[in-house]
């Protein structure tokens, strides 16, 4: 379901938008627009669509478009052409008390600077977005409270802005922004401000909220890690246009043009590449009714010293070594059955090359990736995950 649609969206700043648009769709670039007609081009194009419970990143350098473009998504800047559609209302045709409505409901907003009032204790902090609302008092800070409880500050509830760090603050702005029960959440550089340390504590701490709360999510910012961290897919802009949107895999694996494969140059892929893009499929596998001989025959052809075993659904059972399968025909046994070795480490698509290499430093063979209900998918090895890096 899309909770957000935007269709050509187009900014230009300045006083004579319309010959600054008819060059953009001359193909014209912004430096000669610019220069052409003293108009800047905030925004030139943009088309994308982001789902329910989708954490969406807008990621660029300062001047590139990104907080124009969530400006423009609620309104606060006016778009000089193209549509914003939020659950399929194009909010272009709303009032001023219509727009008004849609923000106080639909959106919570979290920005770089808190935007915290230091007379107001924590708890009233949190509640203001309901105290606009003209919600009850008991049940705004009931609400109030439970916010507070999502991001761990339900014990801060008395104490003022200027008594917090600023990992806490920015949670209060966060907890501000949930209270009201938005759909969608705007994070405008919202961790941007934070000490290294509190960042990476925040981004983690996002992640774990939404893994509860499926809210759907634009993020704001100029840093590329945390980005390929947080997003679920990533629009990289440059000069108000998107040069590519994708996943970070595919981002880090096929970047559109040389300015991308700048950006990433320096990424530690360990942390960004899954399984899922280095699976390799395997019909090399055993069954547990397969007889020694059969078995022994296959590992001599492809050269292995341990085959894994499923049983005919793809559940995966374990291992069978070549010295084990040795054994079994030296004492005529007639299947495999009694050679499962059932402690095999084993991953998911999702994992990171950083856990699977942690993995495979203990373990030489071959590492079975499985779903939830343990059936295998395919395999990854030592060679397919440094060739992955290199």
């Amino acid at each position: 379901m899309e909770k957000i649609n935007v269709v050509n969206l187009t900014k230009i700043f300045g006083s004579h938008q319309e010959k600054a648009l008819r060059l953009l769709d001359k193909g014209i670039s912004k430096d000669e627009i610019f220069n052409k007609t003293g108009q800047i081009v905030g925004l030139a194009d943009i088309n994308f669509t982001i789902s329910q419970g989708e954490i969406l990143v807008v990621m660029g350098l300062s001047g590139s478009g990104k907080s124009t473009l969530i400006r423009c998504i609620n309104r606060l800047v006016e778009p000089s052409k193209g549509q914003v559609f939020i659950n399929g209302t194009d909010i272009s045709t709303l009032d001023r008390n219509a727009l008004l409505e849609l923000r106080r409901q639909k959106f919570g907003m979290v920005f770089q600077h808190f935007a915290l009032f230091p007379h107001r204790n924590v708890l009233d902090n949190v509640a203001f977005g309901l105290e606009i609302q003209r919600m009850d008092e008991e049940l705004r800070y009931e609400k109030a409270r439970s916010a507070l409880k999502l991001v761990g500050l339900e014990d801060w509830e008395v104490a003022k802005p200027s008594q917090l760090s600023g990992g806490m603050q920015q949670r209060v702005g966060l907890a501000r922004a949930l209270a009201v029960e938005p759909d969608i959440l705007l994070m405008d550089e919202a961790f941007s401000a934070l000490d290294p340390l509190i960042r990476g504590d925040m981004q983690n701490e996002l992640l774990t909220l939404q893994a509860r709360m499926h809210k759907t999510i634009l993020f704001i910012t100029h840093d590329l890690d945390e980005a390929l961290k947080i997003g679920n897919r990533v629009v990289l802009m440059k000069d108000g246009q998107i040069v590519q949107i994708g996943t970070p895999e595919e981002i880090v694996l096929s970047p559109a043009n040389e300015y991308v494969q700048k950006f990433i140059e320096n990424v530690d892929k360990s942390k960004i590449l899954t399984a899922r893009s280095i699976l390799i499929s395997t019909d090399i596998i055993a069954s547990p009714t397969d007889s020694p001989q059969a078995i022994f025959t296959n590992m001599q052809d492809n050269c292995l010293t341990r085959i894994l075993v499923v049983k005919s659904d793809n559940t995966l059972l374990g291992t069978v070594s070549m010295e084990g399968i040795q054994i079994a025909i030296s004492r005529n046994e007639q299947t495999i059955a009694n050679l499962i070795e059932t402690d095999v480490p084993t991953a998911t698509i999702n994992d990171s090359l950083k856990i699977l290499i942690s993995i495979l430093a203990e373990w030489r063979w071959q590492l079975p990736i499985v779903n939830e209900q343990h059936k295998l998918l395919g395999i990854v090895n030592h060679h397919n995950v440094l060739a992955a890096l290199k």
